[in-house]
C-alpha cells in the first residue's frame, strides 16, 4: 500500500477462497454465481459509490456487469486475471480444481505451497510468479486453510462450481456493456492468463485502455511493485482530474 498514490481510499475484501480466516455459513452459495453476488453485497454493505474496482488472479468479479450488479462501479483495472473460458486458470488452477476433489487434496496442496522449492514448481507457482513468493505471505495465506477444516469446505464449494465455457465467454463479454474507465494491465510473459485474453479485455472495454508490466507473470504486484503501482497511480489521479 506504502508505494500507492495518496489521496485515495484502498479496501481489500478477503472472499472466502481459502486464505479467510472467518469461515461462512455452511449453506452460503460459494459458487463462482454466489461469489460474484459477494462482491457486489460487499459494496453495497459499505455504501460505496464511483468504485475503482481492480481485479488481480481470481476473475469473478469481472461478471458484475453480465450480472447487472455494477451500479456502484466507475473505473476498473483489470492485472492479469482469469477471463473468457480461462476457469480454473491454466495447469495451477486444474491442480486445485483436481486437489478439491481428492479427499484431503487441499490440505496436501497448502502444504506443499509452503516448500520453497515445490512452491516454485510449474504445478504450484512456478507459472504464477517470477519471483520466488516470500515464505511469510505464503503461510498467511494457507494458515486458515489448514487450520479450520470450515475454510476448507468453503474452498472445496468454490472450486467443484461446474463452469460453463460458453457463458463464461459470454459474461467476459457482457463489459463491452461497461462504460466507465478502464486500465488492463497485463503481463506480457504470462502462460496462466494468457497474453491474448489482455488485448481482447481491451478490444471489447469501450474506454479502455492496455499497457504492459514487464518482467511479471500473474502476481504482477510482486514480480514489479513498482511498475504496478506507477501504472495504477497515473490512472487514478487522471480519471479523478477528468471528474473534477
Amino acid at each position: 500500500m506504502a508505494i500507492l498514490p495518496a489521496g485515495f481510499r484502498y479496501l481489500r475484501p478477503v472472499l472466502p477462497l481459502g486464505a479467510h480466516r472467518k469461515p461462512m455459513n455452511a449453506d452460503a452459495d460459494l459458487s463462482l454465481a454466489g461469489q460474484v453476488r459477494l462482491v457486489a453485497d460487499f459494496l453495497e454493505a459499505l455504501n460505496l459509490d464511483a468504485v475503482t474496482l481492480v481485479h488481480s488472479d481470481w476473475g469473478g468479479a469481472l461478471f458484475l456487469t453480465a450480472r447487472g450488479l455494477d451500479q456502484r462501479v466507475a473505473r476498473q483495472v483489470f492485472l492479469p486475471c482469469e477471463a473468457f473460458d480461462n476457469f480454473p486458470p491454466g495447469l495451477p488452477g486444474k491442480m486445485s480444481a483436481l486437489a478439491a476433489r481428492v479427499p484431503g487434496g487441499l490440505q496436501f496442496a497448502a502444504h506443499q505451497l509452503r516448500v520453497g522449492w515445490l512452491r516454485r514448481l510449474p504445478v504450484l507457482f512456478g507459472q504464477m510468479a517470477r519471483r520466488p513468493v516470500p515464505d511469510e505471505l505464503v503461510r498467511c495465506w494457507t494458515e486458515p486453510l489448514l487450520r479450520d477444516p470450515r475454510v476448507r469446505r468453503d474452498l472445496t464449494a468454490y472450486c467443484r462450481t461446474r463452469f460453463d465455457k460458453a457463458g463464461l465467454i459470454r459474461d467476459t463479454e457482457a463489459l463491452s456493456r461497461f462504460h466507465g474507465e478502464v486500465l488492463v494491465l497485463w503481463s506480457p510473459d504470462n502462460r496462466v492468463m494468457p497474453p491474448s485474453h489482455g488485448r481482447r479485455l481491451a478490444a471489447l472495454i469501450p474506454n479502455a485502455r492496455y499497457a504492459e508490466v514487464p518482467g511479471a507473470y500473474v502476481l504482477s504486484m510482486l514480480d514489479n511493485p513498482e511498475a504496478v503501482a506507477r501504472e495504477l497511480g497515473t490512472f487514478l489521479r487522471a480519471t479523478r482530474a477528468q471528474e473534477a
